[in-house]
């Protein structure tokens, strides 16, 4: 009977060392699995410094590994955005598709400030990247187009507050991403007074 009871006791040792060998194991292997530091800084917000822009133009920043354009719209375009042949002819011209954009910019301009405008500049169709296309009426894209964005690779179109065309392949607006302005001339994206 005394050798029974050395075995379950060297058997119960032996699994107490066992599973604490294997946690020892498993402590790096878990902590590897954790994002590096890379990879939190790329989902941390951004921000970016504007005061050089412009009237048209744009810049562009990275947030999240997606380009963002920054738009310092001119009189004109923001005149082009009342148009009421304009809101006709788009798909969503009220961004009524709620994931497109925070509610601080589901009107006419998409943006908090109308002269500047934010958008994450990847179409919403498969992913390319439009061109800014400011010019009015240029030959390529026809006597009706009043400048925005154009989508070379399958012809979206969206206006100067990223709102997506009627019958194009791009199914939504662009998105406008959370941001916030932390001074006159700096836009933090990624973040917002929520």
């Amino acid at each position: 009977m005394p050798d029974a009871d050395r075995r379950k006791l060297l058997a119960g040792a032996t699994g107490l060392v066992g599973a604490a060998g294997l946690a020892a194991a498993s402590v790096p292997f878990v902590a590897s699995m954790n994002p590096s530091e890379r990879a939190r800084a790329g989902g941390a917000p951004v921000e970016a410094d504007f005061a050089k822009l412009g009237p048209g133009e744009q810049m562009t920043v990275e947030w999240r590994g997606k380009p963002v354009w920054i738009l310092r719209r001119t009189g004109t375009m923001l005149k082009a955005l009342e148009n009421p042949s304009l809101r006709a002819r788009l798909a969503d011209p009220d961004s009524q598709v709620k994931s497109q954009q925070p509610d601080y910019a589901r009107n006419d301009i998409r943006s908090i400030k109308p002269e500047y405008l934010v958008l994450v500049s990847i179409c919403t169709h498969l992913g390319c990247v439009p061109t800014f296309r400011p010019d009015v009426a240029p030959q390529d894209l026809g006597s009706d187009w009043p400048g925005g964005y154009y989508c070379p690779c399958h012809g979206s179109k969206f206006d100067f507050a990223g709102r997506v065309y009627r019958n194009v392949p791009a199914p939504t607006n662009l998105v406008v991403p959370p941001h916030k302005y932390v001074s006159e001339s700096r836009v933090l994206i990624g973040e917002d007074t929520r």
